[in-house]
């Protein structure tokens, strides 16, 4: 495929250098994309980089994700309105193991084809790399009047909130420069890729390739992903939506793409999937004619899920979901994990109660009203149980007397209530 035209319809092109194009139609280029460190997860913002480098070993290129070890020791300026906290070499060591363990299931590390990935961290030729020689042989060709003009610099200098940009941070962008070059001589990177936020670092290591060694190398950035509503991509109202399972379910992590806009949907399913445009417009007109049914959504949930997670981890995300709106069983409900099923009662009423209550049995009734008042009275309770309209644990009661003891409990401190069709509690037995 032509990884260019790819992108260009996936809606991943923000900025190309003129030149990009002629440079990977002449064979087997080398790209790279940074990915900060600074966290042991990669989010669900870094997997537009991915899915880029993705393309481009589909596209028969060669890609090289840098793990920015030094460049996380300083922090990038671009978008930001404080500086952030530096990390210590034990830390980033940790979270580049980590990073690699996720990138593995979506590049091809492993094979010995020529285009196999490649991992690199940039603390590896920073570390010895004294400060009087980094501004003697990489400094001088840059002015400052050049490093000014970029938007990061710019934008932060003129932050309302005063704080400035430290001289720190003010290197930054001639540190990310000389990666590309050091990339340049060292493993033959052609192009940089990376958000739109990047292009002026991404260009000052284009500038540095030019000056110092008067060689060509090109740029390529995607937009910044924002909601249809122009509010931050990815994020929730408990923070970022992660890859690693033990910091967003898979249960959340499906519920996030479930949970998008139609007109999020449409742009998302072509940037975080590889579906092909035809199956991407059957969709479309599928969410056109029946928007109620959301197609896009359930489509693009499965396939990020999936690609992230494990098919099963779907299938159980897709089973869980139905449990307090949909038909899901009491065998579906029992199979949760305590993690997923706490993330789909979030929200619920909950009443903790004492584990002791259940040693020799309690009977449903004093439990709903007495210990947990699921009901205002013992005959109200009474009189739907007559109707059908109580369940325990997604099974229905069939009398108001009957025992609850341990037997019931979920992951052993759990008991699902319910009272009517949606009406949902949640007993914790501590």
């Amino acid at each position: 495929m032509n990884f260019v035209e790819e992108l260009k319809w996936r809606g991943m092109i923000q900025d190309i250098m003129p030149g990009t194009e002629e440079q990977l139609q002449k064979g087997m280029t080398s790209a790279y994309v940074g990915i900060d460190p600074t966290a042991d997860s990669l989010h669900i913002g870094h997997l537009v980089g991915v899915r880029m480098l993705r393309h481009l070993q589909q596209a028969g290129h060669r890609p090289i994700a840098l793990v920015g070890g030094a460049t996380g020791m300083v922090g990038d300026p671009s978008m930001k309105s404080a500086e952030r906290k530096l990390l210590d070499e034990e830390t980033l060591r940790h979270n580049q193991a980590c990073i690699k363990k996720q990138l593995s299931k979506f590049l091809d590390f492993d094979s010995d084809a020529p285009n196999a990935a490649k991992l690199v961290n940039n603390y590896d030729w920073m570390k010895g790399y004294s400060f009087l020689d980094f501004v003697r042989d990489i400094g001088k060709h840059i002015t400052v009047n050049y490093m000014m003009a970029k938007d990061s610099v710019k934008k932060r200098l003129s932050n309302e909130s005063g704080t400035g940009m430290s001289f720190t941070e003010f290197s930054y962008q001639l540190m990310q420069g000389y990666d590309f070059l050091y990339l340049y001589r060292t493993e033959g990177c052609r192009l940089q890729m990376g958000g739109s936020d990047q292009w002026g670092n991404i260009t000052t290591g284009t500038e540095l390739i030019r000056r110092i060694d008067g060689g060509e190398a090109f740029a390529l950035t995607c937009p910044l992903i924002t909601k249809a509503d122009g509010t931050k991509f990815g994020k929730t109202e408990s923070g970022n939506v992660w890859l690693d399972r033990h910091y967003t379910s898979p249960y959340k992590f499906y519920q996030f793409w479930l949970n998008v806009s139609d007109a999020d949907a449409a742009r998302y399913i072509k940037i975080f999937t590889s579906l092909g445009q035809e199956e991407i417009a059957a969709l479309e007109n599928e969410q056109a004619a029946a928007p109620h049914l959301r197609p896009l959504q359930k489509k693009l949930a499965e396939e990020v899920t999936c690609m992230v997670h494990s098919r099963e981890d779907y299938q159980l995300a897709v089973e869980a979901s139905g449990i307090l709106f949909g038909n899901a069983t009491a065998d579906t409900l029992r199979k949760l994990d305590e993690e997923t099923l706490l993330a789909v009662m979030d929200g619920l009423p909950q009443y903790e109660i004492p584990l002791t209550q259940l040693s020799g049995g309690i009977k449903a009734l004093d439990l709903l009203t007495t210990l947990a008042p699921v009901f205002p009275s013992k005959g109200e309770m009474r009189k739907l149980v007559q109707s059908g309209g109580v369940s325990i644990n997604k099974l229905r009661l069939q009398e108001a007397d009957a025992l609850i003891d341990g037997s019931y409990l979920l992951d052993g401190k759990y008991i699902l209530a319910q009272k009517g069709k949606k009406n949902y509690s949640l007993l914790i037995f501590k």
